[in-house]
This record gives structure tokens, sequence and C-alpha cells, in this order.
């Protein structure tokens, strides 16, 4: 097996890669918005590596990636580990759970941690369809990872990417929460499904108007941009109406200073029972905690929104007014979110947690995404004289 250097040539969907003793961390956040805010949530979903892929073209059979994991428990509710995807020519091919790897388990009861070593992890895959090909290992969407090494039975040679680039911002949802494996998380499925280069902004917990997460669109290469606020500004009870829409304007207003004309779609929240009508904060639910699925729930009074206070139905208005008001863009796009997934969807594909999409709602939504912004008539559609990678 040869062994290749692993540089940041060979990292695609990341801000930035660091340098540790390891080997290489990928960072979806640049350094300076890490140093302006260094919250440890933000920090630790950062670091998850969603929609990052280690890509290269190569005629090997066999492809074998050492990674050392480092992933977040909760004591009492298990959690599926993450999983390395393997893609060929734009094909899902195969999936491998990681294991090993460091742990920090949290009690969600008393927020006590323990940090637990564990040894790297290779994933390894046989049988790769013969003769040159395009491979995409796609990391996992829901622990940290640094990578150790990369063993093939032939050489590698980096590719720059040949698509338009996408770049999405959103919550946990977008993050790929509940999905099992990271190329089932609906951004990804998306963006196979459309061909494009992805670069995914999903923060669990953390879609939160932040302006460091808009200038950092704002100077990222981009050929379409998509960006879904709303369900943790309910959740989190973080603002009321009259400090949201002018965030959300402002936020536009600065993404717009390095991307002007770049088709640029705003997404409202899907559908989400227990904050339609209801404002946050939301919680666990701890009669759940200890059981097979933890749920969520809200624990505000439907009544406050007469008082600014935020829900789904609120901010959806709030989000479509928003465009409306900025018609003198015309690449400026506005998508409802229950049209991914409304209540007659939560009917057929219940969201386990109460919040969380779970893998099979995860394709219907990003199905749904693609067809709808992706089309030739949709608001990402594919200009004249622009082709798909053959």
């Amino acid at each position: 097996m040869l062994s290749t250097p692993l540089t940041p040539s060979l990292v695609h969907g990341a801000a930035e890669v660091e340098t540790t003793t390891r080997g290489l961390r990928p960072h979806r956040l640049p350094q300076w918005a890490r140093t302006q805010f260094p919250d440890p949530h933000l920090l630790m979903m950062e670091a998850q590596p969603s929609g990052v892929r280690v890509v290269f073209t190569t005629t090997a059979r066999t492809v074998a990636l050492e990674t050392h994991p480092s992933r977040l428990a909760y004591r009492g509710a298990d959690r599926p580990r993450g999983s390395v995807d393997l893609v060929v020519d734009g094909a899902v091919v195969a999936s491998s759970p990681l294991a090993d790897g460091d742990v920090i388990e949290s009690d969600l009861q008393t927020g006590a941690t323990e940090f637990r070593p564990g040894p790297s992890h290779t994933t390894m895959f046989d049988g790769l369809p013969a003769g040159n090909k395009l491979v995409e290992l796609w990391l996992p969407h829901n622990e940290s990872v640094e990578l150790v090494g990369l063993r093939t039975d032939e050489p590698v040679i980096p590719v720059e990417p040949d698509r338009r680039v996408w770049l999405h911002h959103g919550s946990s949802i977008s993050h790929g929460s509940n999905a099992s494996t990271p190329t089932q998380i609906w951004p990804a499925v998306a963006a196979l499904r459309g061909d494009v280069e992805l670069r995914n902004l999903g923060f669990g917990g953390n879609a939160l108007v932040d302006p460091f997460v808009a200038r950092t669109i704002r100077d990222a290469p981009a050929d379409l941009i998509s960006v879904k606020l709303g369900i943790n500004v309910v959740n989190l009870d973080g603002m009321r109406l009259r400090t949201f829409v002018p965030a959300v304007h402002g936020f536009l207003d600065t993404i717009r200073d390095g991307h002007p004309t770049t088709p640029l779609l705003l997404a409202s929240p899907i559908f989400c029972g227990i904050h339609e009508d209801t404002p946050g904060p939301g919680a666990v639910d701890p009669a759940t905690l200890g059981t097979d699925q933890v749920r969520f729930l809200a624990t505000g009074r439907p009544e406050e929104a007469q008082q600014g206070k935020l829900t789904l139905r609120v901010i959806r208005d709030a989000l479509a007014s928003v465009v409306e008001r900025r018609a003198d863009d015309p690449n400026l796009h506005y998508l409802d979110g229950t049209a991914l997934y409304g209540a007659d969807d939560a009917v057929v594909h219940p969201l386990p947690d109460a919040l969380h999409p779970d893998t099979a709602t995860h394709r219907l939504i990003g199905e749904r995404f693609a067809d709808h912004v992706f089309a030739q008539a949709g608001p990402f559609g594919r200009p004249a004289g622009v082709t798909a990678r053959a």
C-alpha cells in the first residue's frame, strides 16, 4: 500500500485545515471567527466536518483512511457513531462506521462531563471500480476527526472542484442531526442530486443570525448561497420579532457586500409541531431521559407571541416579508420550509425526538430541495453554457 501525505489540497468543503500533532483537523469556520467567539458548543459543532470530503482521482481498488475521532456522548441516551462514506464518480458506494477515538460523556441532568481517550481508527474500502475515477471520502457529520493517514494500492492525485460551489448555512437539521451517515444528511442528498460542490455551514444549535457567520459567507467563494434561519432562534428564545427582522436584513446585507449578484436563497424552518405556535426556549423532556428516545419540548406559552416572542409561524411570515421588502434584488429568493417538510409529512414521517428528522426524512427534504431549487427554472437552475461534470 502506498502512503500519501495528507495536505489541504485533498480536503474539500472546509474553511481551513489545522495542522495538529497527529495530522490535519478540518474546520468549517475560519480561525478569526473561532477566536472572536470561542463558545465551546459552537467550536464543537464547527469542528464536526459535516459536508467535508477527502477528494482525489486514482486507479486504486483499495483505499484506507486513518482518522482520530472525537465525539460527544450523553449518559443514558445512545447516539449512533459517525461514519465515513465512499462516493465514486458522484455515486454513493459504501459507508463504514467509526470505532475507537476519544469520547466526552456528558450527563444531561447534572452537566458533568468525563473525557475518555481512545486509539485512532482506520476505515478501509476494498473492491473499488477499475480504472481512473473520482473518489470522495465524506467525513462524519456528527464527530470531529483528525486526518492521520491515507493509504491506497495506486497513487492518488488531488483535484480542483469543477462544479458550482453551493454554500449553505443552517441549524442542526442542516448539520445532519439524526441522519445515519454523512451522505444522508439533507444538504448532501441535495448536493449529490444537484451536481454541486457542497460547503456546509450548518451548525447544530448555532444558526442564530451571527454576524461572524455572515462575514464568513461574504468572504467565501460561492456560486450559490442558501441561508435557512429560524428554529434555533426560537428554541434558544434568543430574539424577539423587533430584533430578529433587522438582524436578518443585516445578515443579508453583509453577504451581499461580497456576493452582490450571486443567487441567494432565504429559507424558513420546516414544520416542527412543538414550536409552530409555542415560543421557546426548547428543552429536553426530562421524562424521556434514559429511555430509547430522548425528546424535546417547548417551554414557552402561545400567548407570549403577542409580546413579540418568536414562533415558527411568526418567523415564516417575517422572512417572507424580508424578501418582499428587498424586491430590488432580483437574485434573492424565498423558500417556505414547509414545502420541504410540512404538517402532512409530520403524520407520515414524524420527527423522532420532536425536533430533528430521521434518515428517511432527511432524504425526503434533500430531494425536494434539489428538485425545487436546482431545477432548470429554479433559483439555482443551471445557467446556459454551464455544464455538469462529465
